[in-house]
């Protein structure tokens, strides 16, 4: 069920209380949420998605004073979430011995990752709940994330007990993934919020540790190879499109494009559009394969081609 009421927000709290499944909008995509302190309730997230137990999940809080309960901050996280919460970046961090968050969360590492999200709904719901909620994006494991409401019905169906409706999300594309347990911070899943932003604040040079193949035990969620994925197989870098292909442009586009990012070649655009125009060429009564126009490698575009290149890598 849809729901957008005010009303909505205390009902979903209370479903999400008594070990209920919620998706809600915030800033990025979907996310699909439990409470974080129950095991059974996570471990329903992992079999909704049809997610790898091995792939750890996301912790939502209201605000940053949450965290010492949960992880062990340190004056990097402190700067950083000063500057960037509630927003798009997420922080991988030692989790506190004894935290009431679950095990399940880690995927049995002795991490946990943390943000807080820029969405008045998500806080409205997290501030309601009085817990942090696990919650990554409402869709099937390794499909394309949801940003809209009706993605989320499309992908999970009656398999949700409530979606929260906010509309399209504002950013389009998952949260950076910032690592610090080691001494030199690092990205480990590039987003909105660029390494040249958190090394400005930082003064210190931050490392992208993007994984490139599957891992058995990934740090983050986002680094498995191939995620992302629409049915219909991608293919990148694309100046027009071959018989049967729908063209996804960006900028400056031959006529047959089908959809363009962005006409006027924003990487801003390009990002909020991402997933929703994916899911909108994945329709293999009219097309074979989706090709892609090339994206500028800089700002938010290593973050849109870092999805791009796991939507389109091989399948297993």
């Amino acid at each position: 069920m849809i729901a957008t009421t005010q009303d909505s927000v205390a009902e979903a709290a209370r479903i999400l209380r008594n070990g209920g499944l919620v998706a809600f909008p915030t800033e990025t995509v979907y996310g699909l949420g439990a409470d974080a302190t129950q095991g059974t309730a996570v471990a329903k997230v992992y079999a909704v998605k049809g997610r790898p137990s091995f792939n750890p999940l996301i912790v939502h809080v209201a605000a940053a004073p949450w965290v010492a309960e949960i992880a062990l901050p340190d004056k990097r996280f402190d700067l950083l979430a000063h500057r960037f919460w509630p927003g798009p970046l997420t922080f991988v961090m030692h989790r506190r011995p004894g935290t009431a968050v679950s095990e399940l969360v880690s995927a049995g590492l002795d991490t946990v990752a943390v943000r807080s999200p820029a969405h008045d709904i998500a806080h409205a719901l997290l501030e309601a709940v009085g817990r942090p909620l696990a919650a990554p994006s409402a869709n099937k494991s390794g499909t394309v994330s949801p940003t809209r409401a009706e993605h989320v019905i499309a992908s999970l169906g009656d398999q949700v007990d409530l979606v929260l409706n906010g509309g399209p999300c504002r950013v389009g594309l998952e949260s950076t993934v910032l690592d610090l347990t080691g001494a030199a911070p690092a990205i480990l899943r590039p987003g909105a919020i660029t390494a040249d932003e958190i090394t400005a604040v930082l003064g210190k040079p931050v490392s992208m540790t993007v994984a490139e193949g599957d891992s058995s035990a990934p740090r983050s969620p986002g680094q498995l190879a191939s995620h992302y994925a629409p049915e219909l197989p991608l293919r990148l870098n694309a100046k027009q499109a071959e018989p049967g292909e729908a063209l996804l442009a960006f900028g400056t586009a031959p006529s047959e494009a089908a959809l363009n990012l962005s006409p006027g070649g924003d990487l801003i655009e390009a990002a909020a559009n991402l997933f929703a125009m994916l899911r909108a060429l994945d329709d293999k009564a009219r097309y074979r394969a989706i090709a892609v126009m090339p994206i500028p490698e800089a700002g938010i575009g290593v973050a849109i081609n870092d999805r791009l290149r796991r939507a389109a890598a091989p399948r297993g």
